[in-house]
């Protein structure tokens, strides 16, 4: 939600964003592996509601040449400087021709603080890992910075306000005709297997109008347990809220769809995925209402990503950066050691 922010503002400084991806090569050079491969991200990005076109493979280095191939008057960045691996201003050469704009940054956001709150979760929630010995090994490493204590407070510092939900709603009511689809769950870290589902229940209708219903964060830790959800409610609202498949969003929707609910929303149709339906707190099916009308469906995305998934592909990420830094380290103390000698042997 803190890219789509980004995404927003630039686009009302103009008329059509068009948005650079970078592949994952380069994004591996200059910052580290990326968690979402190029194709995810592109997929991504195209599904938010602010972005006109996206420019795939773009490099690093933002040019006056890339600008111009793009037929663009001008390049956007947030107001934190983004630097090559040999430490230059990436849009160096666009700021002196005077086709650079500034926007500013989202608050209390970032993805580090994120990727924090997911190593973190992991040190006393992942039971069904401690069995594994490589993870077990590193686990008291994880949510820890290179200084030995954690940098994060695995607590979100995003306020959320009503200007800022303003800015990210449709506002859009729903016409005469509209087929309006009510889907619910968490939708935590929204990442492409939850665009893949919207985009098939969006074509599930001439003019659907679908309503998200996000459950509060203590219904979604007690269906799924562990330490979630990463995100909480207002995190989750506004990342919903950017996808452009999504009319409106229910801020703590119940768990079980009820009647009220759907005479309120006038809900023609309701969905699901493929995900486990957790019984409601007294063993009933949440979805025994649509059910009972003949309402129900269960739509399969297609798409096998899960917030899991997503948390185990950064613990991976974890280990494979701690394994290179020890292998430096040793190396350099290897060499630290053998020029000791040389300098013993001399004297």
């Amino acid at each position: 939600y803190g890219h789509s922010n980004q995404l927003r503002q630039a686009r009302a400084m103009g008329d059509y964003l068009i948005v650079g991806v970078h592949t994952d090569e380069e994004i591996a050079k200059h910052k580290g592996p990326p968690v979402f491969t190029q194709e995810e991200r592109y997929k991504m990005v195209q599904a938010i509601k602010w972005v006109d076109e996206i420019a795939p493979g773009a490099p690093y280095v933002t040019t006056l040449e890339t600008l111009d191939k793009y037929n663009c008057d001008f390049c956007v960045h947030g107001d934190d400087i983004t630097l090559t691996i040999d430490g230059k201003d990436t849009y160096e050469e666009v700021k002196t021709a005077g086709r650079y704009r500034e926007c500013k940054r989202t608050q209390g956001v970032s993805t580090t603080d994120l990727v924090g709150r997911m190593l973190l979760m992991t040190k006393a929630h992942h039971s069904n890992i401690d069995e594994d010995l490589d993870y077990r090994k590193h686990t008291d490493n994880f949510g820890k910075g290179p200084k030995g204590h954690s940098p994060w407070t695995g607590v979100s510092q995003f306020l959320q306000t009503s200007q800022k939900i303003i800015q990210f709603a449709s506002g859009k009511e729903p016409q005469p005709g509209d087929t309006i689809i009510y889907v619910a769950g968490a939708f935590d870290l929204f990442h492409i297997g939850h665009v893949d589902f919207l985009e098939k229940v969006h074509q599930l209708a001439e003019k659907p109008y679908i309503i998200v219903g996000l459950h509060f964060d203590q219904e979604v830790n007690r269906y799924k347990g562990k330490n979630y959800p990463i995100m909480n409610i207002h995190e989750r609202t506004l990342s919903v809220l950017a996808c452009r498949y999504v009319s409106e969003v229910v801020i703590g929707a119940p768990y079980a769809v009820t009647a009220d609910l759907l005479d309120h929303f006038r809900v023609t149709l309701v969905c699901h995925g493929k995900t486990e339906v957790v019984p409601d707190k007294d063993g009933s099916d949440p979805y025994e209402e649509p059910k009972r009308r003949g309402i129900f469906q269960l739509v399969d995305s297609g798409s096998n990503l899960t917030t899991d998934l997503i948390v185990r592909r950064i613990i991976q990420n974890r280990l494979e950066f701690e394994a290179r830094n020890q292998k430096k380290e040793a190396k350099e103390l290897a060499a630290l050691e053998a020029r000791k000698r040389l300098e013993e042997e001399k004297h």
